[in-house]
């Protein structure tokens, strides 16, 4: 294992479509499926963290986000990609559904979920982390894991990386897409 790569999911792997409900609407991005080959043929582990407020929001019901993520994870799967792990929050702490409406450690950029995967998987605390993502909370995410951050200019990824300067944070990267983040990571991985 040369690593472990926390991906988002909308706006990083797929079309960012706001409060994505309908299986039928996950489009993967160009690249995307071809990136996470290379990065699992380099031996990275692949896991995906994505806040999904739209539960919270009550845009979207739990049953409706299962039905999305098991067409985000069969789509890939279709182009030859496994992921090791697929976790999301459902929280927001102004959320309209009383049952999500929490300040809670696992919405980015907490590291609960992540903390949670590392352990499931058995990651050593020396394999080196990168996390990628079109949002600073995920860049955030990243700097509280002690990961490599790569912010994306897919999704949100060109606003937030103006609005990030502004406010001090800076990934340790800004790229076009997901094919440029695993094509450095492959580059600057150090693995074991």
């Amino acid at each position: 294992m040369r690593g472990i790569v926390f991906l988002d999911r909308d706006g990083t792997l797929i079309e960012e479509v706001g409060y994505l409900r309908d299986p039928s609407a996950v489009r993967i991005l160009p690249g995307a499926a071809e990136a996470l080959r290379l990065l699992s043929r380099e031996g990275f582990l692949l896991a995906v963290v994505s806040n999904q407020a739209g539960v919270a929001r009550g845009k979207f019901t739990g049953a409706e986000l299962e039905a999305v993520h098991r067409r985000f994870v069969s789509a890939f799967g279709a182009e030859g990609v496994v992921f090791d792990a697929v976790e999301y929050c459902p929280h927001h702490p102004e959320g309209a559904v009383e049952a999500y409406r929490r300040v809670c450690g696992c919405r980015k950029p907490g590291t609960e979920l992540p903390e949670w995967i590392l352990r499931r998987l058995r990651v050593p605390d020396s394999c080196p982390r990168y996390v990628v993502g079109d949002k600073m909370s995920d860049v955030s995410m990243g700097v509280r894991l002690g990961a490599a951050t790569i912010l994306v200019g897919t999704g949100y990824g060109i606003a937030e990386k103006d609005s990030g300067e502004r406010a001090g944070i800076t990934p340790d990267v800004f790229l076009p897409g997901m094919r440029e983040a695993a094509e450095w990571i492959v580059v600057h991985g150090t693995g074991s």
